[in-house]
């Protein structure tokens, strides 16, 4: 049976199009869901088999994308290590308490993956039936240091000052609980794999607050020991956000595919990643703007990834609430159509 699109993509492997899909289409800017959100808060649709995969395959079909993301949360794997969670409205995940001391890190739990979120897996296990062969599933997790700063400053921060604290300050304990979220993390990814996703993305969401040399020291290992567990059984994808003299570092990760954002050009960070795919990189919020700007910004990705096998269309981010489900569906149907004669 021939691989999905995308996965042929991520191995660049010639392909008859460019394949396309949106990190958060699985969201707010589909009627479908809003309408559920009304009844199920957001942990309770990720932690429900039915639910779950419902709202995963909603924009397969709506949005005319190549893959479904899992609708879940990076904080997932927090329930089978003992730390109690909630997500606020308009704020974010929330840990209920923070991580501040070495007996607190010590405290924490690495279960077998099935039995820390046994929901998640029953839902993809689920969706590999009901999808079409040619639809990829692609699974996520969290990565060392985006989990380390939620558990340590306990929830969203700009300066990330209590986990930059720990990470300058402590140094061993530092390790101590990077290598525990490494066990925890592995075991989640490839327990994902097994059940039957596709492809995987590690989201080091604020990996862009830290300085190259002390990504390179603090957390790069940690990733890519990560990837080296998951192995290449199914492409690997990397994403990070906001600082774009990390890309090269990124490439260093063992992943298969970079995800970039849109603050450098996508020519420009494939230079710098090397002999790899690259996914990404329009800006989200030209989605909020006139079609004709969202398909001027959708040509000019296309153009500087000039047909070449591994590139993965997709935003630099998420997509933004407001952002209209047909100008999402309108924007995966100029990539096919734009790149159906790119020769192979």
């Amino acid at each position: 049976m021939t691989a999905p699109l995308l996965v042929r993509a991520c191995r660049r492997e010639p392909v008859e199009r460019t394949p396309v899909w949106f990190m958060r289409q699985a969201g707010r800017c589909l009627e479908e869901y809003r309408a559920l959100r009304e009844r199920f808060g957001i942990l309770e649709i990720a932690r429900t088999p039915e639910l779950c995969a419902r709202v995963t395959a909603m924009p397969v079909d709506r949005l005319g994308v190549d893959a479904a993301v899992l609708y879940a949360d990076i904080m997932l794997p927090l329930d089978g290590m003992g730390v109690p969670f909630h997500i606020e409205p308009d704020l974010g995940p929330v840990v209920e308490r923070p991580l501040r001391s070495g007996a607190d890190v010590a405290a924490l739990r690495v279960v077998a993956a099935e039995e820390a979120t046994p929901y998640l897996f029953e839902t993809i296990r689920a969706l590999r039936g009901d999808l079409r062969p040619e639809t990829a599933l692609v699974g996520f997790a969290g990565a060392p240091f985006t989990l380390a700063s939620y558990l340590v400053e306990g929830r969203p921060s700009r300066d990330h000052a209590l986990a930059k604290k720990l990470l300058f300050g402590e140094p061993v304990l530092w390790d101590r609980l990077m290598t525990t979220l490494v066990e925890v993390v592995s075991r989640y990814l490839v327990a994902q794999v097994a059940a039957g996703v596709d492809a995987v993305q590690l989201f080091d969401s604020w990996a862009g607050a830290l300085a190259p040399q002390d990504y390179a020291r603090a957390s790069l290992p940690y990733t890519r020991e990560i990837f080296r567990r998951v192995g290449a059984h199914v492409p690997r994808i990397h994403f990070a956000t906001g600082n774009p003299a990390l890309t090269p570092l990124f490439a260093e990760t063992r992943a298969d595919v970079v995800s970039v954002d849109w603050r450098e050009p996508l020519d420009e960070a494939w230079a710098r990643i090397g002999d790899r795919g690259i996914q990404g990189n329009l800006d989200p919020a030209l989605c909020l703007a006139p079609f004709e700007v969202v398909s001027a910004g959708a040509r000019d990705v296309l153009r500087r990834a000039a047909g070449r096998p591994g590139h993965v269309f997709n935003l630099g981010h998420g997509v933004l609430p407001a952002t209209e489900a047909d100008t999402l569906a309108r924007l995966a149907e100029l990539v096919h159509e734009e790149t159906a004669a790119v020769p192979a």
